[in-house]
């Protein structure tokens, strides 16, 4: 039953970020308010918002009995429920502010701590990536393989730089520089979920994070 359940859930999932990677689709080139939240860098722009929206209507019509952690609205429900969405309506923010097209809608579900559904959906190629425990992943419907490379001498790479950087001597600096000079080379997408998506279907070869990653950026990718 739990296996036949993560399928409705995964479908659950893949509306929620169709729905609002339509939306980020249409304002593409449009955004009105860009500001910034936290830490310098860390950018929210009235799109986020409008995305993270449609995401908590549609998983709180079909789902009103889980939690949920919002990249823009904070925790939603009990910490202690077994169910925990992570949404993040717009991960690569910065790049979709800048008109740089690589971002993402992110939706992912951890059952007692543990990742079981995922759905990264990039409006930007039309590619919906999704996943269940037991059930494996498949990229716009089409079962999906990640890359047979196994040695770090011939692997092209990706990672990230979290917004703390500057205030922080866990910068990934280094760590970048020194798997530059042993891979074929290192990607710096701009978004962690499309990042492990990318690694998922095998253009990538692998990915590391480091600093501070937000929950919502990764459940879905792991």
């Amino acid at each position: 039953m739990q296996s036949e359940q993560l399928l409705i859930w995964l479908d659950i999932a893949s509306e929620a970020a169709l729905a609002a990677g339509a939306l980020v689709r249409d304002r593409w080139g449009k955004v009105e308010s860009i500001r910034e939240k936290g830490q310098a860098g860390d950018l929210v722009t009235e799109v986020d918002q409008a995305a993270e929206a449609i995401l908590l209507a549609v998983l709180g019509r079909h789902l009103p009995d889980h939690a949920i952690l919002a990249e823009e609205s904070g925790a939603i429900g009990a910490v202690t429920n077994p169910y925990q969405w992570a949404i993040d309506p717009l991960d690569g923010t910065t790049n979709f502010a800048h008109g740089y097209p690589v971002a993402c809608v992110s939706v992912g579900l951890a059952i007692a701590g543990d990742p079981q559904v995922g759905v990264i959906y990039d409006p930007f190629r039309d590619e919906l990536f999704r996943a269940a425990a037991g059930h494996g992943a498949t990229c716009n419907r089409q079962p999906m393989r990640v890359s047979s490379i196994s040695t770090l001498a011939q692997s092209l790479l990706v990672t990230g730089f979290a917004y703390d950087r500057r205030e922080t001597a866990d910068n990934n600096y280094a760590e970048f520089c020194h798997l530059t000079h042993l891979s074929q080379g290192v990607r710096r997408g701009g978004s962690a979920a499309l990042d492990l998506a990318n690694v998922a279907c095998g253009r990538l070869d692998g990915y590391w994070g480091a600093g501070s990653e937000a929950r919502g950026d990764v459940t879905a990718g792991v």
